[in-house]
């Protein structure tokens, strides 16, 4: 059952296109990590997805409910059910730890006792039930994070949007908000949906990654297959083909061991598979930390060097060729 379906979805800003023809679902409970560089798009489709802004066309369905066509006294009602999680947390300093949390919920008409309770069930949730009396100032940013997250989660959300909620963190916070993001995504069966430019932020929490740039959708996919082509893209010559011609070189993955590429693993090669091997590349295997993957380029490819190839590493696969002069 998809709880968000997006379709054909374009905005622009003044005559310049922001977002076009963006289509996607997101099943209840997946979560979704949307990642592209600065101006690709990311932060306005996200104020879409969260109602703050309209299309120009295209549907937004939240429940089955179009959030692009409501009427403003509707679309209210219908922002209940997603949270949202800022950069920059947002906090009130004004207002308590345990008063921020609350706030959706006294907006929302919430009798004291209930939101008293609702709040302290959040915070608990978050492993800050004891800072409830404190100020927004007197919390490090991670602890700013987890109170934003507490309060994006109080009026029961079916959908949480995550706006950059890691930038503004250092790798090992980071690492906790992940960490507790997919907890609550668990726990909950909550449906996540952020937006990114690390990488690292990807690989440890998305379960499908759609890839956005200038506007449209590049590519989408599970995470290590989008890491893995974006990692690989970087490193190829400019100048690959698919097709081979007469002395062209070929351009060869491996998956080996980690440890092999501390052995002179290009000569052990070479002598096994009578071919001249030339190191480009060496990236970490996108699904399992033990091995790496070697590119290399050779001038020997043929069947009996990919089966001594094949033989010798985990994996093998020829990606390209590049003329004999590369």
């Amino acid at each position: 059952m998809n709880l968000l379906e997006v379709e054909r979805l374009n905005r622009s800003f003044g005559g310049q296109p922001a977002l076009h023809d963006i289509s996607f679902t997101v099943p209840k409970g997946q979560r979704l990590g949307i990642i592209g560089r600065s101006g690709a798009g990311k932060s306005t489709l996200l104020r879409c997805l969260s109602g703050l802004d309209r299309p120009q066309s295209g549907r937004i369905l939240l429940e089955g409910e179009d959030m692009a066509i409501l009427p403003e006294a509707k679309l209210v009602l219908l922002r209940r059910r997603i949270g949202l999680v800022f950069q920059h947390f947002n906090l009130l300093n004004s207002r308590t730890i345990a008063a921020n949390v609350a706030l959706p919920l006294q907006i929302a008409g919430m009798p004291k006792a209930e939101r008293s309770k609702r709040v302290m069930e959040l915070l608990d949730l978050v492993g800050l039930a004891d800072h409830a009396g404190k100020y927004p100032a007197m919390l490090s940013g991670g602890q700013k994070q987890r109170i934003g997250i507490a309060r994006a989660l109080a009026a029961h959300p079916a959908l949480l949007l995550c706006d950059e909620a890691t930038s503004a963190l250092d790798p090992e916070t980071t690492q906790t908000i992940l960490a507790l993001l997919a907890d609550i995504n668990r726990v909950l069966g909550l449906t996540v949906v952020f937006i990114t430019h690390e990488m690292d932020v990807v690989r440890s929490l998305a379960q499908q990654v759609l890839v956005l740039e200038k506007g449209r959708i590049v590519s989408r996919g599970k995470p290590a297959d989008i890491l893995d082509a974006n990692q690989l893209a970087a490193v190829l010559p400019p100048n690959l083909s698919q097709t081979p011609q007469d002395g062209s070189h070929a351009i060869v993955r491996l998956t080996v061991a980690t440890q092999a590429v501390f052995t002179p693993l290009l000569h052990t090669l070479e002598q096994q598979c009578q071919a001249s091997f030339a190191l480009l590349h060496t990236l970490p295997n996108p699904e399992r930390e033990e091995l790496v993957d070697v590119v290399v380029q050779t001038d020997g490819l043929s069947v009996a060097t990919m089966n001594a190839l094949q033989a010798h590493a985990c994996a093998a696969e020829v990606i390209g060729y590049v003329p004999a002069h590369s």
